[in-house]
């Protein structure tokens, strides 16, 4: 290869022919030598401006590529549509994160260049998934053009120094298989599981009126209206999807599925919330990255690390022809949850026949530990955990602890009359029951009496229950290791909102989580913070504040009194000695009509096990939430 790139003289110097020349000619040599530099001159060929119209086209195009301007900067080049082409399937086959380019300066001119040309070096850096920043040497030979524009002489190695033509740059992202979700027996509670994919064949799809009928049997929110119109405006043979089932709704289903002419159905394995749906969350069919949940909180944990092979490929074959840079992944590793497979596995039965949007929380009330935390609709919101709901009476724990804490006794007289009026507000007992003036806290406990809190209103500051609270871990930022609400208790302004909020109404809201807390705190004598992944807190929320031995000894017998006597007596006959408080909390639903939450929370005395469950205007909390309350708790 010639030495003269771009430091000497190109049009002077090369090939014993023109030094022959001189030698015969002589003196005409000086007018030869200045009419050759003249022409390099205003073609920009001279050593200065050449290298520097060089440089200037290669950042330009350079800057072009980086930016994904691909058009532009293919349009400096000689060959536009091949540059244009090249570039755009580099781009597409490696989708880098991030391109930088560096010009490194001038380099010998390759064999083969024309004399007028410069060659400019510079450095390609790609940030690719799976492979991080890979970086190459490449070098842009640029040739001078009509006046004072310069072009890049195209070709494949412009791009990559191995790229030949016909050639294109493929990384290729392999991640390995995802990590499962765990429960406390390490048995899985997300995983690889079998799914259908139902799509319609319009071409074959003769009997439409029965294909949405048994579409809509599903009931597994197929809009069937919007998918005619999708059909009707498909070509004969494409396919239209329709929904993905998980292996068991399909089994259920198979024998009315299939018997519609026009459904086809394609068997897959995805990653699925085999319990604990809402909570565990769900992954992204496409991505395969987690979308909700837990899934996507952990996501980096689960997948692990991507490994990847970028390679020169056949752009007309695929086929790779050489390998540029390799990387192995690295797996994902499990999150292990505290879910007690059999008490979640009850919760869900329970909720279920049920037939109502509600929730389930079961915790180990001496430790905390999240033993079952389910929802309906299950795929839906995690209101076990996030749901910020108005808990009603079974928020009179924390109103009778606030008594008991001041000094007050079980038996102590509170009355009962039907109705209270404060501020002009009036409260009233459900049913507009009424006990009497000689009414005790034990007796206005079990029968949960509203009036007999509310009338004793002087007994309590506009801080009160928000102090007696912190006792609870109610007030402070809990490190559970998934999302969670953690319950609010604001500080009053009026007698009235006081007197709401002493019956759990007015701004206090609470999720099931923080009620199951509440019973286990009872069950327990001190607030253990609840925790799902024990591996992910570091730390925990230490109450500010702490229960009286005596306070805790009263609030077990009041609850255990409910049972027995009172209006949880739905749980009566269930093992274990239960302990509970009901609640029904009233909220204005979408139509703006006064609809009502059941509550029920409690523990179980022989067991360590407290829990709350909650149905989303379920009506009332004795008469609905408890038969629920008992159906989980002799199913487990």
């Amino acid at each position: 290869m010639a030495n003269s790139g771009s430091t000497g003289t190109p049009a002077l110097g090369r090939g014993s022919w023109r030094t022959h020349r001189v030698t015969l000619i002589g003196g005409a040599a000086l007018v030869t030598v200045l009419a050759v530099v003249a022409v390099l001159l205003l073609r920009g060929g001279g050593d200065d401006k050449g290298e520097e119209r060089a440089r200037a086209v290669t950042e330009r195009f350079l800057d072009a590529w980086a930016a994904g301007e691909l058009a532009d900067a293919a349009g400096l080049t000689d060959d536009p549509a091949a540059a244009e082409s090249l570039l755009g399937s580099v781009v597409a086959n490696t989708e880098p994160e991030e391109m930088s380019f560096e010009v490194t300066g001038p380099v010998d001119r390759p064999d083969g260049a024309p004399d007028d040309a410069r060659a400019v070096g510079f450095t390609a850096r790609f940030a690719l998934s799976g492979l991080g920043e890979v970086s190459w040497e490449s070098v842009a030979v640029a040739v001078p053009g009509s006046g004072d524009e310069w072009r890049l002489r195209w070709e494949s190695a412009l791009l990559h120094p191995e790229l030949a033509e016909g050639q294109t740059l493929v990384n290729t992202v392999a991640w390995p298989e995802r990590a499962g979700i765990l429960g406390a027996d390490e048995s899985p509670v997300a995983g690889p599981a079998r799914v259908w994919s139902v799509s319609i064949w319009p071409a074959q799809l003769s009997d439409e009126e029965r294909a949405w009928e048994v579409l809509e049997e599903l009931d597994a929110g197929v809009d069937v209206e919007a998918l005619a119109e999708r059909v009707a405006e498909a070509e004969p043979d494409q396919a239209v999807p329709v929904i993905t089932l998980r292996d068991e709704v399909y089994a259920e289903h198979a024998e009315e599925l299939v018997a519609v002419p026009g459904f086809q159905f394609a068997e897959e394995e995805r990653t699925l919330a085999l319990a604990a749906r809402s909570v565990v969350g769900s992954v992204d069919a496409e991505t395969g990255e987690g979308a909700s949940g837990l899934q996507a909180r952990y996501q980096e944990v689960l997948a692990g690390s991507a490994g990847a092979e970028l390679v020169v490929a056949d752009r007309e074959s695929g086929e790779a022809v050489r390998t540029l840079e390799e990387r192995a992944g690295e797996p994902g590793t499990p999150v292990v949850t505290t879910l007690d497979p059999d008490v979640q596995r009850a919760a869900e039965e329970a909720l279920a026949e049920a037939g109502s949007d509600g929730s389930i929380v079961a915790l180990r009330a001496s430790t905390g530990e999240v033993l079952a935390a389910a929802d309906t609709p299950t795929d839906g919101f995690a209101r076990s955990l996030e749901g910020q709901l108005a808990p009603g009476s079974t928020f009179k724990v924390i109103t009778a602890a606030h008594l008991l804490e001041s000094g007050a006794g079980v038996d102590d007289v509170l009355g009962c009359p039907r109705y209270v009026t404060v501020n002009g507000q009036r409260f009233e007992n459900q049913g507009e029951f009424e006990l009497g003036d000689d009414t005790s806290l034990h007796e206005a406990f079990t029968a949960s009496c509203n009036t007999a809190f509310i009338g004793n209103l002087d007994r309590f500051e506009h801080d009160s229950l928000g102090r007696t609270a912190e006792a609870f871990g109610i007030g402070g930022t809990w490190e559970v290791g998934a999302a969670t609400f953690d319950g609010s208790v604001p500080t009053t302004t009026e007698d009235n909102e006081l007197a709401a909020s002493l019956i759990g109404q007015h701004q206090v809201q609470a999720s099931p989580l923080v009620m199951a807390s509440v019973a286990g705190t009872v069950a327990a004598g001190a607030f253990h913070q609840p925790v799902l992944v024990p591996e992910a807190v570091e730390n925990r929320h230490e109450a500010s504040a702490e229960l009286s031995d005596e306070t805790v000894e009263a609030l077990r017998g009041l609850m255990r009194d409910t049972v027995t006597e009172g209006s949880a007596s739905a749980l009566a006959e269930v093992p274990g000695e239960p302990h509970a408080k009901t609640g029904t909390a009233e909220f204005e639903n979408e139509d703006g009509e006064l609809a009502t939450h059941a509550w029920m929370i409690g523990y179980l005395g022989e067991e360590d096990l407290a829990f709350a469950v909650v149905l989303e205007a379920g009506g009332s909390g004795g008469r609905d939430a408890g038969p629920v309350a008992a159906d989980f708790l002799t199913r487990r």
